[in-house]
């Protein structure tokens, strides 16, 4: 298949879609309504790479908490809505960024049509989002719980909008199967050029859904689908910008602060590896410099193997030895090497 190259859609400062870079977003667990909650969460996950937030916009109260989350927050912001295209309406005039909601399932045409006239008065896009569960009965009928039968139900929304002459959409259509899920993103990529959200539905834990959502996330965007990502886990947000992150990196599509490469433990591991590497990996997180660290378990698998880091440790009894491009700077008790780490990477140009 040749690359995906989509329309572009704006939401906030970004361009998503055609060339641009694919954006990391995650969603909010608080409740809406709960301003100052909220507020923390994202600028929590602001700290570590989040690039567009979503909350759930349950009810009038939650509608009109967004101008308040809005003014104290740095990141475009997302009114994730069913049903209700009342709160839709007020989310927009409350100063939302996007909208999420799917205009075949908010009544009337007349209800859909006061919805398009005030995004585009604002200039605010909509996403339509299907998944394997919201596919209409239908449609589930006659093709079953198929990527055939997700697209359909997304072109019906597509359709929709596109009739009154709205096109600032971007589309999501998500399974929990992943196979089925990069199915249904290729076969809409052959019928539309909106920007697309990637994403694997109800993909479980960090360490099962982040495997799923690789595999998933990572070989569309390798072929150039994909303007946006939510890596969904039963987990914390913090979990989802992390793992979207270390996704996008291990495909080299963004690259943003830094890389950590470590070794497996071995019998010749003298240190406590596993435990530095998760420290180090946590202290990173808020490091923005492009640089990758290294962390080996011993002298055997140190600076010669990890030679391409800008920096990183190799392992000793109870030592670790620090080493910058391959050449060994210094010599540390265990105790002192991740503080020593930071401080040498703090002086990287």
């Amino acid at each position: 298949m040749k690359k995906y190259i989509s329309r572009v859609v704006k939401v906030g400062p970004y361009k998503l879609g055609g060339n641009n870079p694919v954006r990391v977003q995650s969603m909010c667990n608080t409740d809406t309504r709960d301003v100052k909650a909220t507020v923390k969460q994202i600028l929590a996950l602001e700290k570590i790479g989040c690039e567009i937030v979503r909350v759930a916009v349950l009810d009038m109260e939650a509608a009109k908490a967004i101008g308040k989350i809005k003014k104290q927050i740095h990141i475009p912001l997302v009114a994730d809505i069913h049903f209700d295209y009342k709160l839709a309406l007020e989310a927009i005039a409350q100063g939302v960024d996007k909208i999420r909601i799917n205009p075949g399932n908010i009544g009337s045409e007349e209800k859909v049509k006061a919805v398009v006239m005030a995004c585009k008065k604002n200039k605010v896009p909509i996403r339509i989002g299907v998944n394997a569960g919201s596919i209409e009965k239908d449609l589930l009928a006659k093709y079953g719980q198929t990527p055939k039968a997700a697209v359909e139900s997304a072109m019906k929304h597509v359709r929709i909008l596109e009739k009154l002459n709205f096109r600032e959409m971007l589309i999501s259509i998500k399974f929990s199967d992943v196979p089925l899920m990069i199915e249904s993103y290729k076969l809409l990529a052959k019928k539309v050029d909106y920007p697309l959200h990637l994403g694997v539905t109800h993909a479980g834990t960090p360490f099962t859904g982040t495997i799923k959502n690789a595999i998933g996330i990572g070989s569309l965007v390798n072929e150039g689908i994909g303007a946006t990502i939510r890596v969904s886990l039963t987990g914390t947000p913090e979990d989802e910008i992390k793992a979207g992150w270390a996704i996008l990196k291990a495909v080299e599509n963004r690259k943003r602060g830094a890389e950590l490469i470590s070794c497996p433990t071995c019998g010749r591991t003298e240190i406590d590896l596993i435990g530095l590497t998760l420290k180090i990996e946590e202290a990173l997180l808020e490091i923005e410099k492009p640089i990758k660290v290294a962390v080996m378990g011993c002298v055997v698998n140190g600076p010669g193997e990890a030679r391409e880091a800008d920096i990183g440790v190799a392992g000793g009894k109870g030592m670790g030895a620090i080493f910058v491009k391959g050449k060994v700077i210094k010599s540390v008790k265990e105790d002192q090497i991740l503080s020593t780490l930071l401080e040498e990477i703090e002086k990287i140009k």
